[in-house]
């Protein structure tokens, strides 16, 4: 992947190509918001899957214990080329026997990264992001998440805090909380309403991803992967799938708006 194709993610001092790979696909396929049913990989197929993925350079990839058993799976297969990729996880929410379930305690919060470093079989995550049920104030005014996830940072269990909310509202507090690194917001050419937050963020240094950039599969990636680049404050779209070729295609759409930018 052509290195100037790479966007900062805020102040972090990462910079991520501007396609990552989102892991769901791999771990969970109950009540999706797909629009098409799929089967989930075996062994073999998703590990062909990410070795494609690390070979043209998509280095973030991004998981979460609601999204089944994605961060067991990341774990067994790339345990070995750790320090190869971003690794992005969440806190929040977890999906068992095929329901998902919110808990936003502190004790949750700490119960939920050890397992994600068991899971993930890592010493260490880059991204945490709080998994907002949609009551972002709730979440943040409440102080024990981020609190929480402040202390795992300061033990070395993770890098950097961000917020995965719903709100624009929600999305502006994280900014002014001032603990903060990234947000990952829904940003389509079918909602554009957090736009504001995406430039409000790049001003005070604070990265952003973009997800469900393909409105869950309902959008041409041709026309949608360079509306979610547009923005200069979005560092990468994270983008699930189960072919290295759609993959493939759409970091090259995306090289292809940067480039023409």
């Amino acid at each position: 992947m052509d290195q100037s194709s790479r966007r900062p993610l805020g102040r972090t001092g990462l910079n991520l190509a501007p396609v990552g790979f989102g892991a769901f696909k791999i771990g969970r396929n109950q009540a999706t918001k797909y629009a098409l049913a799929y089967d989930l990989p075996d062994d073999a197929a998703c590990q062909g899957l990410l070795e494609a993925v690390l070979a043209m350079g998509i280095d973030l990839i991004d998981t979460a214990p609601a999204y089944g058993s994605s961060e067991a799976r990341l774990g067994q297969l790339l345990r070995n080329r750790r320090d190869e990729f971003t690794l992005s996880t969440k806190v929040g929410e977890t999906f068992e026997d095929g329901v998902g379930r919110f808990d936003f305690s502190s004790v949750a919060i700490d119960q939920s990264i050890t397992r994600s470093l068991q899971r993930l079989r890592t010493d260490r995550l880059d991204l945490v992001f709080v998994h907002s049920d949609g009551d972002d104030l709730q979440i943040l005014d409440d102080g024990s998440v981020l609190e929480t996830l402040a202390r795992r940072r300061d033990q070395g269990d993770l890098r950097f805090i961000g917020f995965s909310g719903k709100t624009v509202e929600g999305h502006h507090r994280a900014i002014e909380s001032g603990v903060v690194d990234c947000l990952m917001v829904e940003y389509h050419a079918l909602d554009d309403s957090q736009l504001g937050v995406i430039e409000t963020a790049e001003a005070a240094g604070i990265g952003v991803i973009v997800k469900k950039g393909l409105a869950s599969g309902r959008l041409d990636p041709a026309v949608a992967i360079p509306h979610c680049l547009q923005p200069t404050g979005v560092a990468s779209v994270v983008i699930g799938s189960l072919t290295a070729a759609h993959l493939r295609q759409n970091l090259s759409i995306a090289q292809a708006a940067i480039d023409g930018a």
